[in-house]
């Protein structure tokens, strides 16, 4: 990879407010020498066990994507935000144990005014939209599925769902769910994103143990048809407290669509006193979706909060990678704040429309990703950004070393450097991590880019490869030559969430600068609103700088300086001062630093800039930080560590080198990176 000339004399020309010698060291050799602990606004360590109970759920449905599958049979039972955020289908079918079974005459008796499908022509259409594999791996899982149910095994978790892949064309997936249903109505499908992911239909297992598996089928068949005035009778049946338990079951999963009756058998008599349920749709419950689904705006929502734990993986792709196991979207979780991408984090999470149950049923597969989570608890609500009081930091430095030409003890340097930072604060900078140190575009000229309206210019900020040949680099350097969404997503990796949301939506509007508005809402609200402010840390650190030259850390008249505790006005201390991060609601310093930003801001083509952009529905009002702060909970200690050198025959070098432990707290948006930087007075 080139090396980031760029951004290293950006953070070499950044100031320093202390005025020790500092010494050098080696930051991030392994992700557990950099371990971050989020401190929620109770000012608790999120890695600690919670005592709240976990959430209990009705066995029957042990997740969300099981409440998601019943939206066409059971809408009460889902929130509006479940059924307008996901496209799904209820699977009804025409199989019982013999895949090939055909209905016969006894089902026209059953259903009027229905119309039957041969299994044949569902055959065809799924040899014709599936692969041969896949087709396989498809009749597999249903026959793995019918297996479990005939033993007796429960069907609960991420092994028990199939999915067939992104089927980009739209009436493709409309083809595949009918297909599906047809063959094999024990079965689900659920559409998202274009991915279709089959899985049991535990409404038809329940159903088997009332009625014959050859009734479950014509029943789900009919509702599946939706006709109007059509009814279906069950097989008349004598015992009346097994009638109740079928007519109980109808109306507890289906009593907002249909509605149930008994009558008696034509030739009921005392000897046969046989009685038919017969079901009906209700009125009007056939009617658009939309009409009905206003009623249910005000149903309460699914939060499930959980701490995760990440090692060595970047935010967002661990956030993508959560979302492709639960069957939701990145926009379903919420946090607090980012977190490093080298490092073992702790993080405050929720998530929407998955229960505790279905997010603990995950935890071994996503545990290959280095991820864990725990203390999982239903909640009331999502978190917002900001809504933390800080993070606590654990860091191991090695190989530590004298400044160059610093004949002094460095034991003592060390201790110096850390009470010096302890006692005077650091510059409040914003870390290197924030703009993507060491990548050829860095976040804030994506950022620059939205704020500028240049859509297209954006996006392929975002696909510019570096200068590795690796498949998402060969990805990528395909597109900008070619501009050929469709073929770049073939060759993009699974695991690139981000990108292959975007290549999506540009495959499907097409790389125009509308086509690009549309791919940016492939990304939820929080990652779109992250490059833009990308761009304001950005300037920020350019303010901060120019008034530490200009100005130096005293208060001057026309600054702006925060009076949020109780201080004497006399003597305002510099740790009182406060920058403006850019956005449409703030004011400037009334000195040398208003005229400054001004400048900045026509420099780089935004003078008549709002900080509003409406296409992406993205408004910033911006924000105020102190240009100081002071870690506070610092301890540390210093510890030899003992390289052992025998490669020479009858000599033993034994050489000590020394590592400094260091633990401290800082309050939210403050940068660990940035307080040992001026520790260290050396740039990493």
């Amino acid at each position: 990879m080139e090396e980031d000339t760029d951004f290293r004399i950006r953070f070499s020309s950044l100031c320093f407010i202390t005025d020790h010698v500092g010494f050098h060291g080696t930051i991030k050799s392994s992700p557990s020498d950099f371990v971050v602990i989020e401190i929620d606004e109770q000012g608790q360590l999120v890695n600690k066990a919670s005592d709240e109970p976990i959430h209990k759920v009705n066995k029957i449905l042990p997740g969300p994507n099981n409440l998601a599958k019943k939206t066409n049979l059971d809408p009460q039972n889902l929130s509006f935000e479940e059924r307008s955020n996901q496209e799904v289908n209820t699977l009804a079918g025409c199989s019982g144990d013999d895949q090939n079974y055909e209905p016969g005459s006894e089902k026209e008796d059953t259903i009027e005014d229905g119309t039957s499908k041969g299994e044949e022509e569902n055959i065809d259409v799924l040899g014709s939209l599936l692969d041969e594999k896949t087709n396989e791996l498809l009749n597999r899982f249903a026959c793995d599925v019918k297996e479990k149910w005939n033993s007796n095994t429960e069907l609960i978790g991420p092994s028990s769902e199939f999915s067939l892949g992104r089927i980009l064309d739209k009436n493709q997936r409309a083809i595949l769910h009918s297909a599906i249903r047809q063959k094999f109505p024990f079965l689900i499908t659920v559409g998202k994103n274009s991915e279709i992911v089959v899985k049991p239909n535990l409404e038809y297992k329940e159903l088997c143990h009332l009625v014959s598996e050859e009734e479950a089928f014509d029943f789900f068949k009919y509702l599946d048809a939706k006709k109007e005035n059509s009814k279906f009778t069950f097989k008349p049946d004598i015992n009346k407290d097994h009638r109740k338990a079928v007519h109980h079951f109808i109306n507890k999963k289906f009593g907002n669509l249909v509605e149930t009756k008994s009558f008696p058998e034509p030739n009921y008599s005392a000897d046969n006193p046989k009685v038919m349920i017969t079901v009906r749709f209700r009125e009007k419950a056939h009617k658009p979706r939309k009409r009905f689904l206003h009623g249910c705006q005000e149903r309460r929502v699914i939060y499930t909060a959980f701490t995760l734990r990440k090692e060595n993986l970047e935010m967002f792709e661990a956030v993508g990678f959560l979302a492709i196991k639960l069957g939701v979207i990145p926009s379903d979780f919420s946090y607090a704040g980012l977190k490093d991408k080298k490092a073992i984090t702790y993080q405050a999470m929720v998530v929407r429309k998955v229960t505790p149950e279905r997010l603990k049923n995950i935890e071994k597969e996503i545990e290959k990703k280095r991820m864990n989570v725990f203390n999982i608890r239903s909640v009331d609500d999502s978190l917002r950004l900001g809504q933390l009081k800080g993070n606590h930091f654990d860091i191991v430095i090695r190989n530590l070393k004298n400044q160059i030409n610093d004949s002094a003890n460095l034991r003592e340097r060390i201790l110096e450097a850390v009470e010096n930072v302890k006692n005077k604060g650091f510059v409040n900078y914003y870390g290197p991590q924030r703009f993507g140190m060491g990548r050829k575009v860095h976040t804030d000229q994506i950022g620059l880019a939205l704020l500028k309206s240049e859509m297209v210019k954006a996006v392929q900020l975002f696909l510019t490869p570096e200068e590795l040949d690796d498949p998402v680099n060969r990805a990528k350097k395909y597109f900008l030559q070619t501009e050929d969404a469709k073929g770049t997503l073939s060759l993009m990796p699974e695991f690139k969430v981000r990108e292959r949301a975007l290549l999506e939506s540009l495959h499907r509007f097409g790389v125009t600068e509308e086509g690009c508005i549309q791919a940016w809402f492939s990304f939820p609200h929080s990652m779109r609103i992250f490059y833009v402010h990308a761009y304001s840390s950005k300037i920020w650190n350019e303010a901060v700088s120019y008034r530490l030259a200009t100005y130096g850390s005293r208060v001057v008249e026309g600054d702006l300086v925060c009076l949020d505790e109780d201080i004497d006005d006399e003597h305002l201390p510099s740790s009182k001062v406060v920058l403006p991060v850019l956005g449409y609601n703030i004011q400037y310093p009334k000195n040398k630093l208003g005229k400054w930003y001004q400048e900045v801001l026509s420099r780089d083509g935004l003078q008549t800039c709002r900080f509003k952009i409406p296409t992406l529905k993205l408004n910033v009002p911006g924000c105020y930080r102190k240009i100081l702060k002071h870690p506070c909970n610092l301890s540390y200690q210093l510890i030899e560590e003992h390289d052992i050198d025998v490669t020479k025959e009858g000599s033993h070098i034994d050489e000590a080198t020394l590592s400094l432990l260091i633990s401290f707290d800082l309050d939210a948006s403050c940068y660990a990176t940035v307080c040992l930087r001026e520790i260290m007075k050396h740039d990493f």
